[in-house]
């Protein structure tokens, strides 16, 4: 089973020529399971909709509480953003959890294939790693809430770094976990080498160092036979994202 984490940059910057790129690189990582963050919707036009028709996908989409903050930056208050679940397999049971904090973010789930599936985008600011361990602390409640007949596999922009103490919190190895008895490995710790996925040779990062914000975790004893970056350079001239995707595939 494949599976893509990726932020896809909501409507920011030229927003329909990277369409057509987004589409491109999931067409070519040809995912299983699909998380995504910043996905916009405007009337009855929803960009995770998009995608599942043009794939063949089923899809699922919860939009943030607070979307005012996002749609000031565009000055446009009519389009929504928020995460999306894409699947080979019909999404079943979707449910939204509304997440601690000021940005109004949250985490969505459906059960897909017996496997069940998360994503989330965690709060931004540099200086809000406490918040991000309240956020986490949540989301592993609602990962522990659901199980299945496979491991759950949770992907998302977690605006943090693995060392930061939200990650080590989210998954449970190298801190006590945030729920007792609940592991979520990070797929990357299989990886030959580094993989920034906020990358400064991405003319869109516009601040601070390269460093991996966005993440799959899977909980044992789900195995991780391979993970790499995707959406991480140009197509024609046009980068997909500000953020580069990460794909892994795992087996059990």
């Amino acid at each position: 089973m494949k599976v893509l984490t990726w932020n896809v940059w909501w409507r920011f910057g030229p927003w329909e020529e990277r369409a057509e790129v987004i589409l491109a690189v999931l067409r070519e990582a040809d995912a299983d399971l699909i998380g995504l963050q910043e996905v916009w919707a405007q009337g009855n036009e929803n960009q995770a909709g998009q995608l599942a028709a043009e794939l063949g996908m089923h899809w699922a989409y919860a939009p943030l509480r607070r979307p005012e903050l996002w749609q000031e930056r565009i000055g446009d208050p009519s389009v929504a953003v928020g995460n999306a679940l894409l699947s080979r397999w019909p999404l079943e049971e979707p449910a939204m959890l509304d997440l601690p904090g000021a940005e109004g973010r949250n985490a969505l789930y459906a059960r897909t294939g017996g496997v069940p599936f998360f994503t989330t985008h965690l709060e931004a600011p540099l200086h809000a790693s406490a918040v991000r361990c309240a956020q986490v602390r949540a989301l592993a409640g609602f990962v522990a809430e659901r199980p299945g007949s496979h491991p759950p596999v949770v992907t998302g922009d977690f605006n943090a770094v693995p060392d930061s103490d939200e990650l080590r919190l989210f998954g449970g190895v190298r801190t006590a976990p945030a729920v007792p008895g609940l592991v979520l490995i990070d797929a990357w710790e299989y990886a030959d080498g580094p993989g920034p996925t906020w990358d400064a040779a991405n003319p869109y990062v516009t601040f601070g160092p390269s460093c991996r914000v966005d993440y799959i975790h899977v909980g044992p004893p789900a195995r991780v036979t391979g993970v790499r970056r995707t959406g991480d350079r140009p197509v024609d001239g046009v980068w997909p994202s500000d953020h580069a995707a990460v794909l892994a595939t795992i087996g059990n």
